[in-house]
């Protein structure tokens, strides 16, 4: 799955998901990779916190390879849930990398781990509760509004988090694929001096606009085959 992503981006996903009519499931803003230009896709492994790594070490027992911890602490600030022993164990695990609703710990460890880790940043304490445990503790995560499950795949980098079910993914990857060669061509021809107003028409629009106020600039470019807001 990474290998299909690598030439994409998160926002490449949104936009693919949007022109599909798919639902748009984007992790909260803030949760950011460890390492700048880390990225990672792959299908949820999920797992709910309690306090305890019992539960990640639980999770790896049925982890497939490429498979993503994707972790729910409720966002907590007032803790870290992983650090480089988890971290460690996920990559002995053939696990691709982490997705946390919370804080990590151990920083210089995990950069040089390098296993990506994505979460809202940095806390030096760990946790001092143990709490009950639920019984979709391993079944799903949620994830700021979104819950997850193993039947999706979460991709990350530098712009952010998103979830997609895995059964559309293929569809995903294919417009968003089809949408990145569009922008780098409108990139390109901005470059050799065609503006993106010529490119978009955008004369045409604004004159459709006032005879249509209902015109849309996302609908003019559906009609002339751009690709900008989606």
């Amino acid at each position: 799955m990474l290998k299909e992503f690598a030439e994409l981006s998160t926002p490449l996903i949104a936009d693919a998901c949007v022109r599909l009519g798919e639902p748009l499931r984007a992790a909260p803003a803030g949760v950011a990779p460890v390492v700048t230009g880390q990225r990672v896709a792959g299908r949820v492994l999920p797992a709910r916190h309690y306090g305890s790594v019992d539960v990640f070490l639980e999770a790896f027992t049925h982890a497939s390879s490429g498979d993503v911890l994707v972790i729910d602490n409720e966002g907590r600030e007032d803790e870290a849930c992983v650090g480089d022993l988890a971290v460690l164990e996920a990559e002995a695990a053939g696990v691709a990398g982490l997705v946390v609703w919370g804080l990590h710990r151990d920083s210089p460890d995990l950069v040089e781990i390098g296993l990506p880790v994505f979460s809202y940043g940095r806390h030096a304490p760990g946790p001092v509760r143990v709490d009950a445990r639920e019984p979709e503790a391993l079944l799903s995560a949620r994830f700021g509004e979104h819950l997850v499950t193993a039947a999706d795949v979460v991709f990350g980098d530098d712009d952010g988090v998103l979830f997609v079910a895995a059964d559309r993914v293929d569809a995903v990857l294919e417009t968003a694929h089809t949408i990145h060669r569009t922008e780098r061509e409108q990139a390109r021809r901005i470059r050799a001096g065609e503006t993106l107003r010529a490119q978009t028409r955008f004369d045409d629009y604004l004159a459709r606009r006032e005879a249509d106020a209902s015109y849309t600039f996302r609908q003019h470019l559906r009609r002339i085959g751009g690709a900008i807001e989606e």
